[in-house]
């Protein structure tokens, strides 16, 4: 059984880069069609709420310094029954909520994607999650984006999808874990593979389920957008019979094939299985080793009909 697909990007491999903070782009360091590696930086932007954040981290570190001092001033007095207690318990509650200010603070910079550190000022810098391919760049110089923006795309095509239509009438026969065979005519390539996915609704106007194939793609020459055949070999192929689909006809609302016999061709009534693109599956009505027309047999087919309105006259 064949049928007809095409190469996507592997969306477990794909990302949407965005920015974690509004701000204006100052620096583009990635192209569409770059190669890049994860962490490297993709642009940065100049972010007034990055500052903001680093500056109350900033501001936070060095009150929590002054709260240490202040602290173990007190703790030193009150060991030398200089200061009341109180005093020392007020500075134990103030370094206690110095030291959760600054940890707020420092989730809020790790939050902006920033360093948790107060160094850096407002320049924030986008970075690539994973190792791959800019497919998509929608930012220039200058230009304001926020947190809904997408930057960049970034896939990872050493890995594709090869994706496929299933009718639903051969769904029992395209499983999870099945081999298959897919074929680039256009490249004249061909590599193995095995179904990953097999959509569980069917297309509205096309009743027909998505399956995928994932593909290993180290040169690259799987590009997205390629159209493929994926190709299942039959496992029944030994015990079922098969005829060209140009074989199979209806003869007054029954399905027949023309049998080769010693007097030329005999319409022979059969019940008919799965179909695709080339052949039709023959349950009952031939043996293996019967010879059926293929080509021109419509003018059988014809020639069945002129007789059977004779006949009727």
């Amino acid at each position: 059984m064949s049928l007809p697909g095409e190469i996507r990007f592997d969306e477990d491999r794909t990302a949407h880069v965005v920015s974690r903070t509004p701000g204006v782009v100052e620096e583009v360091k990635a192209n569409l069609g770059d190669r890049v590696r994860k962490g490297q930086v993709l642009a940065v932007i100049a972010s007034e709420q990055l500052s903001e954040v680093r500056s109350e981290l900033a501001t936070a570190q060095q009150r929590l310094q002054l709260a240490r001092t202040l602290y173990a001033r007190e703790q030193n007095l009150w060991q030398e029954r200089i200061s009341a207690e109180q005093d020392l318990l007020q500075a134990r509650q103030t370094l206690q909520e110095a030291e959760i200010a600054v940890r707020n603070a420092r989730q809020k910079a790790q939050a902006l994607g920033g360093a948790a550190s107060a160094q850096g000022g407002s320049r924030y810098q986008l970075r690539a999650p994973f190792d791959g391919v800019v497919v998509e760049k929608h930012l220039v110089l200058g230009e304001r984006v926020d947190e809904a923006s997408n930057l960049f795309t970034l896939t990872d095509l050493s890995r594709v999808w090869a994706t496929f239509a299933v009718p639903a009438r051969d769904l029992d026969r395209v499983t999870v874990g099945r081999k298959v065979e897919v074929l680039a005519g256009e490249l004249d390539s061909r590599t193995e593979g095995t179904v990953a996915h097999v959509g569980n609704l069917l297309g509205e106007q096309t009743r027909a389920a998505t399956a995928r194939v994932t593909l290993a793609n180290p040169a690259g020459a799987w590009r997205p957008g390629l159209f493929v055949t994926v190709r299942l070999d039959d496992e029944r192929q030994a015990k079922v019979l098969g005829v060209p689909n140009g074989a199979v006809h209806v003869v007054e609302d029954r399905t027949v094939v023309f049998v080769r016999t010693a007097d030329g061709f005999q319409a022979t009534p059969v019940v008919t299985g799965v179909r695709d693109g080339e052949r039709t599956e023959i349950r009952q009505g031939l043996s293996a080793g019967q010879v059926v027309a293929d080509r021109g047999s419509f003018i059988l087919k014809s020639e069945l009909g002129k007789g059977s309105a004779e006949h009727s006259h």
